[in-house]
């Protein structure tokens, strides 16, 4: 099973950048979006009917903010939001069932200049755990995906030093990923990566792609059960369209 995640900072913008080319050709069995920017009915329907995918979606309230959206080539069982309302009307989670595995697209809060929105966005990362921890405890396994918006360790991004009182870089954002991870819920690129200079963001300023300097943002973690079935975890920096790129995850 092949599965994408890809931050494409608003839908309707990649759309005219060759999104649905590559949504063709990508060869994933299901693809997690986030930061959507729209409601379906504003999309044209190479986005919410693409052939070969069955298209989910979760909005925000908010026009063209936020959203998440599930793109898989099999019908899941069952799709459904994390089911908390302060995260919800901003459509940051939409998970899709299939079996006993549940892939979720996830697109995590920013927590801002000064840390201004960092208690919402660490109640975010509490109510997924606590989530993930249920649906583990259930019998499931999981692939939680998408864009964190946090740089876990000092090799996650170019400049360490220089963004350490940095929204997505606060000490506090990365002592919860510490948390996750140790909770069981591995980081699956680092699993077979630890390279430096491996990004998977780079701001649209400075000629920041061209010269590679970047953030790793974007993951796809998976329960210590299901890690045995992944055989790869890769970053395709290659992939245009975005300030984000995508991630591939190929489970056995």
């Amino acid at each position: 099973m092949k599965i994408i995640t890809w931050n494409v900072n608003g839908i309707r913008a990649v759309e005219k950048k060759d999104f649905c080319s590559w949504l063709a050709n990508c060869g994933a069995d299901v693809v997690c979006i986030q930061e959507t920017k729209a409601k379906p009915e504003q999309l044209s329907e190479n986005l919410t009917a693409p052939a070969g995918y069955k298209a989910y979606w979760a909005s925000a309230v908010k026009a063209g903010y936020s959203g998440t959206a599930i793109y898989s080539k099999s019908e899941p069982d069952k799709v459904e939001v994390l089911g908390d309302d302060r995260f919800d009307s901003e459509g940051r989670v939409l998970m899709a069932y299939f079996g006993k595995l549940v892939v979720i697209s996830a697109y995590f809060p920013n927590s801002q200049d000064k840390g201004a929105r960092l208690d919402y966005k660490l109640a975010f990362c509490d109510a997924v755990l606590k989530k993930l921890d249920g649906l583990v405890a259930d019998g499931y396994d999981i692939v939680l995906c998408g864009d964190y918006n946090i740089a876990h360790k000092a090799i996650d991004l170019a400049n360490p030093k220089t963004n350490e009182g940095n929204a997505g870089y606060l000490p506090e954002e990365r002592a919860w990923m510490d948390k996750f991870t140790t909770s069981g819920y591995v980081d699956t690129f680092r699993h077979f990566c630890q390279e430096p200079k491996m990004y998977s963001w780079w701001s649209y300023r400075f000629h920041a792609r061209e010269k590679n300097v970047g953030w790793r943002i974007d993951y796809a973690n998976v329960n210590e059960r299901l890690l045995p079935k992944v055989k790869s975890c890769v970053i395709n920096s290659d992939v245009m369209g975005s300030d984000h790129c995508p991630v591939t995850l190929e489970l056995e």
